[in-house]
């Protein structure tokens, strides 16, 4: 399985941008996508996941609705559309994917995804 994100760049604040993530391999028996993001000294967060099989979302609370998680299953393409951007928000996002029924505590943690992209520079100036 690989996972290639792309999409990042360089944003002012208020501004949105759309990540892509495409999987090539076994996507097709994916239980789960994720978004996690690394801002430079600090430790990698949940950012958004998505259950393939029904499409439930789920959140951290602090993004207050601004990002939203997506599908395409003909392309086994996963998104993440964020508005709003905040200088905050800056850091390289990561997406993640799993073929495991993980819960969803699970699905908001690093160690419930077993393949990973190679990360895309989000850039919000203020």
């Amino acid at each position: 399985v690989q996972l290639q994100a792309s999409g990042g760049g360089l944003v002012q604040a208020g501004g949105s941008l759309r990540l892509s993530c495409a999987a090539s391999g076994r996507a097709a028996r994916f239980y789960a996508m994720g978004w996690f993001r690394q801002a430079p000294g600090k430790e990698r967060e949940f950012v958004a996941a998505i259950r393939w099989t029904d499409s439930s979302v789920y959140y951290p609370d602090f993004l207050e609705g601004r990002f939203t998680i997506s599908r395409d299953n003909a392309r086994n393409t996963v998104y993440l559309q964020m508005n709003s951007l905040k200088p905050e928000d800056t850091a390289v996002y990561y997406c993640a994917a799993t073929n495991s029924m993980i819960s969803i505590v699970t699905m908001k943690a690093r160690f419930g995804y077993d393949y990973w992209g190679q990360g895309t520079q989000v850039t919000v100036s203020s």
